[in-house]
């Protein structure tokens, strides 16, 4: 083999080491998308969930402020008789 084609062959398998290199690399970010894609889903039913629950707890303060006020003004018909 001459020098010209010893070069072309190292030329050839550094960029074959980098083209492995990369397609590994494109590899574990898609594994890693998949990973964060399946954490997202996982905080957003969290989010949904909290978000149910602080709708059920305002609603549950916001009916027993009426029975308070409805209480109050019972209360006040009885001072007045």
């Amino acid at each position: 083999m001459d020098m010209d084609t010893t070069g072309d062959i190292e030329q050839f398998d550094l960029l074959e080491q980098k083209v492995d290199a990369l397609l590994e690399l494109l590899e574990n970010l898609k594994k890693e998308n998949a990973t964060l894609s399946e954490r997202v889903q996982i905080q957003e039913e969290k989010i949904s969930d909290l978000t149910r629950q602080l709708d059920a707890l305002r609603s549950g303060r916001d009916k027993a402020k009426q029975k308070i006020l409805l209480l109050l003004e019972k209360l006040e018909q009885i001072e007045l008789q």
